[in-house]
């Protein structure tokens, strides 16, 4: 049997970002990763942004809370930055506009770089878009593109320097109680203890719980489709800006010279190696039509991924309401690789006794946003 003194069961970016955090302040930490490779099911096929206005409420502040250390991450971390740019464009329809500004204002607020675009303006920026469907967009130009292998590994890395113990092909068969100790028990038979199970299994996550007796707490994985078209002929769509419609209908961005597509769609689904559907792809490339002038003849490759989500949409990251040996550390929602630092960050600091760090303090991140037992959890409002 081999003990340590956290046990974390998960080893995409939330599992290994709080790993590295708890490492570093000098726990023992062993991850369990069922895969025989990190971050496979999400963490692997997200098409990443880091926008400091992209998301909920709570997720909005995390990723600004976690801008330093993309910027400036530990030497070492990664040979090439994890930002690249890219910035982002919203744009909002008739009747949206309201919600626009809204968005722009505490955007402003909390220091990001907003511009207010006419349909006009848009077109200038975007010349593919079919501004007549339009009311009104924003710019944020300093959005950027994160490199998500360097990230993750990057703090894969960092956390087995500093004796971390990842253990891959773990997958688990049972979980119990041995007096102080969580006994996890994996299918080839090997036997992990320790003293704090983190819950970090994304999609698995309620699965996991179930298995080490605790309650669920409904997480819901969801399948998010992207499919890769080529641009209009004779147009260098090189340096184009992310695209998102206010909704969440779609969004698409340019990637080596091709238009990676998403309708955004969030359908419920059971943990899987999911895999993309005919219908969302056609979705997507019907959207795509429809906001802009891109005829598609023919879709290039296409794939899914998992985003899994509370009933209210928003991260849990907090002890379990019945049990403080177990922590819940999921239901990113699909912004967990723009949230990563500060989201591992502030789960080590928990665990470790150590309440919520200053700097995320200051921006009004509280343990309620983020408890396993917030009303709203439950119902969803």
């Amino acid at each position: 049997m081999t003990h340590s003194d956290i046990l974390i069961i998960g080893g995409g970016i939330a599992g290994m970002s709080a790993a590295y955090f708890l490492a570093k302040a000098g726990k023992s930490v062993t991850v369990l990763e069922r895969e025989d490779q990190p971050g496979y099911h999400s963490t692997g096929r997200s098409a990443a942004l880091y926008s400091e206005t992209y998301g909920p409420k709570i997720i909005r502040k995390m990723s600004t809370a976690s801008r330093e250390f993309f910027l400036n991450p530990p030497a070492g971390f990664t040979e090439n930055p994890i930002l690249t740019p890219r910035g982002i464009i919203m744009y909002a329809g008739s009747g949206e506009e309201a919600e626009l500004d809204a968005l722009i204002s505490e955007g402003r607020a909390n220091g990001a770089n907003f511009t207010e675009l006419t349909p006009d303006a848009l077109k200038e920026i975007v010349p593919i878009l079919n501004t007549d469907l339009i009311a009104k967009g924003a710019h944020e130009p300093d959005a950027m593109d994160i490199d998500v292998h360097a990230l993750h590994w990057g703090f894969i890395r960092q956390f087995k320097a500093v004796g971390g113990n990842l253990v891959i092909k773990a997958d688990v068969s049972a979980i119990a109680k041995a007096g102080d100790n969580w006994q996890v028990t994996l299918a080839n038979g090997d036997v992990h203890s320790g003293a704090l199970l983190v819950n970090a299994a994304g999609a698995w996550a309620d699965d996991i719980a179930t298995k080490a007796g605790v309650k669920p707490l409904g997480i819901v994985p969801k399948r998010r489709t992207a499919v890769m078209v080529d641009a209009p002929d004779g147009m260098d769509i090189h340096g184009l800006p992310m695209v998102a419609a206010l909704d969440e209908s779609l969004y698409f961005k340019e990637d080596a010279g091709r238009l990676l597509v998403s309708p955004a769609d969030k359908t419920p689904t059971e943990p899987h190696d999911v895999q993309p559907e005919e219908l969302d792809i056609a979705i997507a490339i019907d959207r795509l039509m429809t906001a802009t002038s891109v005829v598609v003849r023919r879709p290039g490759e296409s794939w899914a991924g998992l985003r899994s989500f509370f009933a209210d949409g928003d991260p849990v990251s907090s002890f379990d309401p019945q049990d403080d040996s177990f922590y819940w550390l999921a239901g990113q929602g699909g912004y967990g690789i723009q949230t990563a630092p500060a989201m591992g960050e502030y789960a080590a600091s928990l665990i470790c006794g150590n309440g919520i760090p200053a700097h995320m303090e200051k921006l009004g991140v509280s343990e309620d946003a983020l408890s396993a037992s917030r009303p709203t959890l439950a119902s969803g409002k």
